[in-house]
């Protein structure tokens, strides 16, 4: 019986107490009064269920839920019938309770809006925006409202907007009225090139998944952090707990002597397809194992061989972009194998901070399986060395990327842009009001069950750190080309020394 009504009760925080056609369809069998006893009694059941500490919104079996690390237990949002959730209005956290300064890579920040902050942005900014982006998102007086312009790839549009409706929970009445565009593809969409001299006040602001160096597309947490459906990727949280536990299996200097990689080649010519080329051979052994991903087989299967818990069996882990940046990048790295990282052209919002050979080590792109080959042979050479930089980028994933700073980033870019706007942001005559009811089904739905934030948060953000200065940002440029620099010559050496051996 509690089971059932746990699934009863969990459908109804997600899909709302009756969707307005399903009230149009029951009160042509009941009465009003009948819905009013029916709904009355589940919300009896709720409160029983709630005394008796078992778990109705967690998507975990009984006795197996989980507190999030952004979420107090002690007050949860109110299940209403009436109202779908009733959400504070106002935030209000603990007295005194503070919760220190961001990770440094909050800084960039201040960079990726830089391009507006002696123009501002104006209403005809976004309209000129708009052919770039997939959605447009408003937020106004706490509530959030989209108007869609296309389909954009799989389900990214409905998990980021997803995640965004998670941090007006964790914050209610924190985030400021905004206005803004989003696109979901791969490739980046504003173009520097398109925007000198003067006309540089027309660049439009649209928010994505990655930059690079010739774009000013404004970076922004990717859908992944609440799951990704198509391929049965999980929540973050659930993910990363996956991965740790996975990295417990075989210690570092029990695991392959090789660099590993699995994924799908075909997406880009370029990159991932020629690097097959690496792959062990009759004539070559670049110390390199690279396995493709065939997806619709892996559909067909069950996931059965796409666990990312299950990949972390070699010392070394290589990463390669894609169509552009690829959000393989935080799993890799979660793995406590030495990063490979051949040579990225584009950033996501958190990378820009790590550094050569502390976090990865750097793979130049051109002749990488002769790169790659040294690296596993410096790694195996320097076991010791190779182990402490795998497990410091793993680390740096754990303790900089939780979901309470993937929030608080979220936080500060949105407040940041908002101070940007010379408008006062209203809704569009074509966008729908959104809420956390969804009609979404399978693994879709159990992905938003497991990220859903329960209650609000009991402190606030972190403090946003001040801009970089220019001439930080040239150091840190400098100390990742001199580090990179580095693995050059020692690999230069060790091809000199090897030829006059074979002498």
């Amino acid at each position: 019986m509690a089971e059932h009504v746990k699934h009863v009760l969990g459908d109804q925080i997600i899909h709302g107490c009756f969707p307005k056609v399903g009230v149009a369809r029951l009160k042509g069998f009941v009465s009003t009064t009948t819905i009013f006893i029916f709904c009355f009694f589940l919300l009896a059941i709720a409160a029983l269920l709630n005394w008796m500490d078992i778990p109705i919104i967690q998507g975990l079996p009984l006795g197996q839920a989980r507190s999030s690390e952004i979420h107090h237990e002690s007050v949860e949002f109110p299940f209403n019938c009436s109202n779908l959730v009733n959400y504070p209005s106002v935030f209000e956290p603990k007295e005194s309770s503070t919760n220190g300064t961001c990770p440094d890579y909050f800084r960039w920040i201040h960079q990726d809006l830089k391009q507006w902050k002696s123009t501002g942005i104006t209403e005809d900014m976004i309209e000129r925006g708009k052919p770039s982006a997939d959605f447009r998102l408003v937020i106004v007086n706490g509530t959030a409202y989209v108007e869609r312009y296309r389909m954009s790839y799989q389900t990214r549009d409905v998990f980021t907007i997803w995640g965004i409706l998670q941090l007006l929970r964790l914050y209610p009445g924190k985030v400021p009225d905004l206005d803004l565009l989003f696109f979901c593809g791969d490739d980046t969409v504003i173009k520097k090139r398109n925007y000198k001299g003067r006309y540089a006040v027309l660049a439009p602001p649209v928010f994505h998944y990655c930059g690079e160096k010739a774009a000013l597309d404004i970076v922004f947490p990717d859908w992944t952090f609440w799951g990704w459906g198509e391929v049965n990727i999980k929540p973050w949280e659930e993910t990363l707990r996956a991965i740790k536990k996975g990295n417990e299996r075989i210690k570092w200097e029990k695991r392959e002597p090789y660099a590993y990689w699995k994924g799908n080649p075909l997406v880009s010519r370029d990159r991932r397809l020629s690097f097959m080329k690496c792959n062990l051979s009759a004539k070559h052994d670049w110390n390199v194992r690279l396995y493709k991903q065939d997806w619709g087989q892996e559909i067909q299967g069950g996931f059965k061989h796409s666990k990312l818990e299950d990949q972390c069996t070699h010392r070394y882990k290589i990463y390669i972009e894609g169509v552009t940046w690829s959000v393989s990048e935080k799993y890799i790295l979660a793995c406590d194998s030495m990063t490979l990282m051949i040579q990225p052209k584009y950033y996501d919002f958190f990378s820009r901070s790590m550094v050569p050979m502390q976090h990865f080590w750097p793979i130049r792109r051109k002749n990488r399986c002769k790169h790659l080959k040294f690296a596993v042979e410096w790694g195996n050479n320097h076991p010791h060395e190779a182990e402490a930089i795998g497990k410091a980028g793993s680390k740096f994933i754990e303790e900089a990327l939780t979901m309470r700073n993937v929030y608080d980033y979220m936080f500060h870019l949105l407040n940041e842009y908002s101070k940007l706007l010379k408008f006062k942001p209203t809704t569009p005559p074509n966008a729908q009001k959104l809420c956390s009811e969804t009609t979404e089904q399978g693994l879709w739905k159990e992905f938003m069950v497991q990220s859903i934030v329960k209650s609000p948060s009991d402190k606030p953000p972190c403090a946003l750190p001040p801009p970089f200065e220019p001439q930080a940002i040239q150091a840190s440029l400098d100390v990742k080309e001199n580090k990179t620099r580095q693995t050059e010559t020692w690999e230069t050496e060790y091809w000199k020394k090897l030829k006059h051996k074979k002498h």
